[in-house]
């Protein structure tokens, strides 16, 4: 069964970014397409890119801390980048993960979950997915797309609704087929 990374890309203090991710990771499961784990960027804690070699030569990486990523980001068959929009962009800490590594990233398809107040994060997406292209990853069309002012009740709670839902399957399928496309690619690279 191919192997899923559900990355949490905010690490703000307050953040509803893992709350969200562990709801897409349980669909995830549910959907049964797919070895599901979640990478919670707050969690793993990459120090700002501090590598001394170039990403690009694939390693020996000099940190246990890069050694560690590379492993999970290698193992990975796909990806869902569960993600805010800031400013109309991605996050930093997103953008420093993608940077520390290379080839681990390589003919890999890439999903979104993203969200906010006014695009439910959309304009992020479009910046990321240059970048993606640029790790030679393939960022699907599919997307889950979440209006916080939506989905937040008044209390705070995060409440996912049936759209949400579709949307999540619908990603997951045609994620499961590019996973197993590009696995044979990885073989012939």
């Amino acid at each position: 069964m191919p192997r899923l990374n559900v990355v949490v890309a905010s690490t703000r203090p307050g953040r509803i970014g893992h709350v969200i991710g562990d709801w897409f990771a349980g669909v995830a499961a549910a959907h049964g397409g797919f070895d599901v784990r979640v990478v919670d960027l707050a969690e793993l804690d990459l120090p700002f890119h501090d590598e001394p070699g170039q990403p690009v030569d694939g390693g020996p990486y000099a940190h246990e801390h890069t050694r560690r990523w590379s492993e999970t980001t290698d193992a990975a068959d796909a990806f869902v980048f569960v993600m805010p929009e800031y400013n109309r962009g991605y996050s930093a800490p997103l953008k420093n993960a993608l940077d520390y590594l290379y080839r681990e990233w390589h003919h890999k398809p890439a999903g979104f979950v993203s969200y906010g107040m006014s695009s439910a994060g959309m304009r992020a997406v479009e910046q990321l997915k240059p970048v993606l292209g640029a790790l030679r990853m393939v960022p699907l069309a599919e997307s889950v797309n979440i209006h916080l002012r939506q989905v937040v009740d008044a209390d705070g709670t995060f409440v996912p609704n049936p759209a949400m839902a579709a949307a999540a399957q619908g990603m997951l399928d045609e994620l499961r087929l590019m996973a197993e496309l590009m696995a044979a690619a990885r073989v012939a690279a």
